[in-house]
């Protein structure tokens, strides 16, 4: 499975430096209206929210709705390998930010060529590249300070004299700093990943790039330079002057300095040694009194010097040449196995260890059921079965009707991806989920219709569940019940599965079709401050009224008003 992820992050080019989540064709699932298809989406959100990159998300496009058994099986012994890792740590995955390039090499580099054919495949892989076609190109390549030479026979041996020259084997080898510099980009992100737990593959591509860090350090070789050398020399000829003054010179030798400029041995010895003692090249200098700068010769060394540090690099850098090549594709892998991890470790995040992976079956059943939409849900108990392949959900408001419904929903998707649920759940392997909300608007002759013309379309199976919360707000209530009586006796003859929430319970128990039962979710009372009390949990075969004697007593007893006062008496003393 995992390498299905990859596959998937590279064919769409995913990427954990994206801002936003790139948007990417799904693949038709069993939700055959809009409502089903929110709350799906819904559950796809909540997952989510345990990844950091946007486009994490996106691989839950694998896990696209199915009805082949088998392969819900494969994806919960998937999950169920995560489950077992338990909650994957991640939180330095928010450090990751976006390559950024921190290295250019502090030379200039030229690749020349003195083949037409190599030259333009130089161009194509953007080298700073040059066609040698005359000793006069030759001449303008001493200012440079590296010359990678490939396919030079002619000026071969000219080429050898230069200090600067580097000679390739191959093409592949030209310019290798263009790789070292998208390596710099990383360097942020792989200091953050390095020594983390990431998986072995991920953690071998890392293991691997990060000594090559290394030759994107600034080591700058210690140069010598004019001004310091004039420094030392000054300090030089100050200790020089002090020695000479401690000196017993003979008449003969003071003689041959002043008419030959030629120095004593001892006065000679002083000169070197306190030359030595200052780090500089003697040959450089003149061996005199005062010590003076060769000038020519100063520059020659500073020249040399700097050519020397550039070879030096780049001969380092051609030595890692293989490893070096490789990093165009270990980076890309790389982002690949982030995108992977996060998805991985954000599912063991969203696992919890008391969850449990569902059975498919003839019947549908949940025990001891949470929402995962919920903060502190109350566990559900609720069935379908044979004998009673619809439910008639009556209560009050805001009781439960509409998150129930939902909440079978929000099962059947987690179901379906491979995931494991709160609690205990048994279902078939539904194909097509039709359900349709609670209308907002009002009552009308075209709303009406266009519900109508809605169920109509549906095509009923086997494993097929049709979902309805107050559909009779878009008809008159005096024919609502039968319509609804109606529409569950036929969709039941079609073996379908049915839960339709509505306040009609009373008009529909005289019209109630065969295998289908009437349920409840009932207000108990009020809390001290006014609140109803509600039990959540459906009662099975029970008919819940809306209550809304309870409903008026809060209103009279937390508003304080006349009007709602007058109300609750009224009914407590009809009751």
């Amino acid at each position: 499975m995992k390498e299905t992820l990859l596959k998937y992050i590279q064919e769409n080019n995913l990427s954990p430096f994206t801002n936003s989540k790139t948007p990417l064709s799904k693949t038709n699932n069993s939700y055959k209206t809009r409502d089903a298809k929110s709350i799906h989406n819904k559950v796809l959100t909540k997952i989510s929210q345990n990844f950091i990159f946007p486009e994490t998300t996106n691989l839950l496009n694998i896990f696209n709705f199915i009805n082949q058994l088998q392969e819900i099986e494969k994806r919960q012994n998937f999950f169920q390998s995560i489950k077992k890792l338990g909650k994957i740590e991640k939180s330095f995955l928010q450090n990751i930010s976006i390559p950024n390039k921190t290295w250019s090499p502090a030379y200039d580099v030229v690749v020349v060529t003195e083949d037409t054919d190599t030259f333009s495949k130089l161009k194509e892989k953007n080298c700073p590249a040059q066609l040698l076609v005359s000793e006069t190109d030759i001449a303008l390549l001493e200012n440079r300070d590296i010359v990678q030479v490939l396919d030079c026979d002619e000026y071969k041996l000219v080429l050898e004299r230069l200090d600067q020259s580097v000679f390739l084997n191959s093409l592949d080898e030209a310019y290798l700093e263009r790789h070292l510099e998208q390596l710099s980009t990383w360097q942020h992100n792989l200091t953050i990943l390095q020594n983390k737990n990431l998986g072995q593959r991920t953690n071998e591509i890392i293991n691997s790039l990060f000594p090559l860090l290394d030759l994107i350090q600034d080591k700058k070789l210690k140069i010598l330079t004019h001004e310091e050398i004039e420094n030392k020399i000054e300090k030089i000829n100050e200790e020089i002057t002090e020695k000479i003054k401690e000196l017993s010179i003979s008449g003969e030798s003071l003689m041959q300095m002043l008419n030959k400029g030629v120095l004593p041995e001892n006065i000679k010895e002083i000169v070197r040694e306190t030359i030595i003692k200052y780090e500089i090249p003697q040959h450089i200098l003149n061996i005199q009194v005062p010590v003076s700068i060769d000038e020519p010769e100063l520059e020659k060394l500073i020249k040399q010097q700097s050519s020397n540090e550039f070879s030096g690099v780049a001969e380092q850098i051609k030595s890692k040449a293989e490893e070096i090549k490789q990093i165009p594709s270990k980076l890309n892998e790389l982002s690949n196995q982030l995108i992977t991890f996060d998805f991985i470790s954000g599912i063991s995040q969203f696992i919890e260890e008391q969850m449990q992976f569902p059975e498919y079956s003839n019947l549908l059943s949940i025990f001891e059921s949470k929402n995962i939409f919920l903060a502190n849900p109350q566990p559900i108990n609720f069935e379908l079965n044979s004998n009673y392949k619809c439910s008639i959900l009556t209560g009050a408001n805001s009781g439960g009707k509409t998150t129930l419904i939902e909440h079978l929903i929000q099962l059947i998707s987690l179901s379906n991806l491979g995931l494991p649920v709160y609690g205990n759940l048994k279902l078939p392997l539904f194909e097509e989920i039709y359900y349709f909300a609670k209308n907002k608007g009002s009552a009308s002759k075209g709303a009406f219709e266009t519900l109508l013309t809605q169920m109509s379309k549906i095509q009923p199976g086997n494993k097929t569940l049709i979902l309805a919360d107050e559909i009779e707000a878009v008809t008159e209530p005096g024919v609502a019940g039968n319509i609804i009586s109606a529409t569950a006796e036929y969709y039941i003859n079609q073996n379908c599965f049915l839960v339709i929430a509505t306040h009609l319970g009373h008009e529909i128990q005289k019209v109630l079709p065969p295998f289908t039962r009437i349920d409840g979710i009932e207000a108990k009372g009020l809390t001290d401050n006014f609140e109803l009390i509600v039990d959540h949990n459906p009662v099975l075969g029970r008919l819940a009224h809306s209550t809304p004697e309870l409903i008026v007593e809060k209103m009279a007893n937390s508003e304080q008003k006349e009007y709602f006062k007058f109300l609750n008496n009224y009914l407590k003393n009809k009751a």
